[in-house]
């Protein structure tokens, strides 16, 4: 099981909510080392001194490229289920069965996996499940 994270969890770690921090050591810490991709790091940085705790994460995190491939499988996905958000369909395609996608954007997302046949686990940047 792989953590997979939204923009919601990074910018929970960055603004250093407990609960989130708690998982990302945690994962760490078995060897699970979290996965995301470049366009939901585009949503939570901004950069500068500001975002200290998000650059501290990111070393632990596994940021995996938004390219051409990822891109195409994306706007197949969110032609089949008539949505727009390319962010959420590509995290949804960098998933895989019986992952946990920590997302803010619980509906939405379970619509992609749900299309794509991922069997994941919605979880709140917060800590409570869906």
């Amino acid at each position: 099981m792989t953590i997979v994270l939204d923009t919601g969890a990074l910018i929970a770690l960055d603004r250093g909510e407990r609960a989130m921090w708690i998982r990302l050591k945690a994962a760490n810490s078995a060897g699970n080392v979290p996965v995301t991709h470049a366009g939901v790091l585009a949503q939570a940085w901004r950069g500068g001194p500001r975002q200290a705790r998000l650059s501290r994460a990111l070393a632990g995190i596994d940021v995996r490229p938004l390219d051409e491939a990822l891109g195409r499988a994306a706007g197949e996905l969110l032609a089949a289920v008539m949505q727009s958000d390319v962010i959420d369909a590509a995290l949804v395609l960098v998933s895989n069965d019986g992952d946990d996608i920590v997302t803010s954007d619980p509906d939405d997302m379970s619509i992609l996996a749900m299309a794509q046949g991922r069997h994941v686990e919605l979880i709140s940047p917060q800590g409570r499940g869906r």
